[in-house]
């Protein structure tokens, strides 16, 4: 565990915001942000908890706190639900030493085609920072990792334990979280939503659901110039290993050439006169 004074730490402004790592499905730009804006609806009169999407983590319980973790969704409570950076601008990362030392209640993984450490490395970062619940959402790979499609892993004394019933009720947090068929854009679509205690899930106002189209919208743009930088990246370095293997030939006929006229290629070199 990294134990340092909070004045050699570094603020969120010094620190990336994310992974930068392009989503490869939908549901990891949609679920955790039809959350977010039920979550507006539900609790709009509240200031006290922020829920952030694909948002880096910044704590003290790893080798290294400027290494941090990015869950696909985070809730915690207790904190400024608009907290303002010295800058201005809204939280550009979660650094738990500028929150308080308030560790996220509810941290929310969407496993896609790629694992990201799930069910292993990230398991064990939310186990060792002492985040409460840990919910995993895998409705396609579930198989091949050998898990249920939905998850919820309680921590209980220092360890995550995997806990039964869907949806299931989060008393810290007030609200239950599980699955749910509903039509979205004219397509029927299984849903993460927050649910009341008697299991019911809770109904995604119409102005949310604008919002959301209008928000996933970007969030698709920003995803399409991450993909077009990853292409452009891919395309420049495939012409520099053209490039070297081009170098690598004419340097072998050289060498050919050299031989073929009873000249030894090392007797030119002038580390050898």
């Amino acid at each position: 565990m990294v134990s340092q004074p909070l004045s050699r730490l570094p603020s969120t402004t010094e620190l990336p915001c994310s992974d930068d790592i392009p989503v490869d499905n939908e549901d990891q730009n949609l679920l955790p942000n039809l959350l977010l804006f039920m979550l507006i609806g539900l609790w709009g009169e509240r200031m006290d908890w922020y829920f952030g999407v694909d948002m880096a983590v910044y704590h003290t319980t790893g080798v290294n706190p400027r290494v941090p973790v990015v869950p696909d969704a985070l809730l915690s409570l207790g904190v400024e639900r608009r907290k303002a950076s010295r800058e201005g601008k809204s939280r550009l990362s979660y650094a738990v030493w500028d929150e308080g030392n308030v560790v996220p209640i509810m941290a929310l993984e969407l496993v896609s085609q790629t694992p990201g450490g799930e069910y292993d490395e990230k398991f064990e970062i939310y186990q060792r920072l002492g985040v409460l619940y840990y919910v995993i959402y895998n409705p396609s790979h579930w198989e091949r990792d050998r898990h249920q499609p939905f998850e919820v892993y309680k921590l209980v004394a220092g360890e995550y334990r995997l806990q039964f019933g869907e949806p299931f009720w989060m008393p810290e947090v007030g609200l239950g979280l599980g699955r749910a068929v509903r039509p979205l854009g004219g397509v029927e679509l299984e849903l993460l939503l927050w649910h009341d205690e008697q299991g019911q899930a809770y109904p995604v106002p119409e102005a949310e659901m604008k919002a959301l189209r209008s928000q996933i919208k970007k969030l698709d743009q920003r995803a399409q110039v991450a993909e077009q930088r990853a292409e452009a990246e891919r395309q420049r370095a495939e012409a520099a290993e053209r490039q070297t293997e081009a170098e690598r030939q004419r340097a072998a006929r050289l060498i050919a050439q050299l031989r073929s006229l009873g000249i030894d290629p090392s007797s030119l070199d002038p580390d050898n006169n």
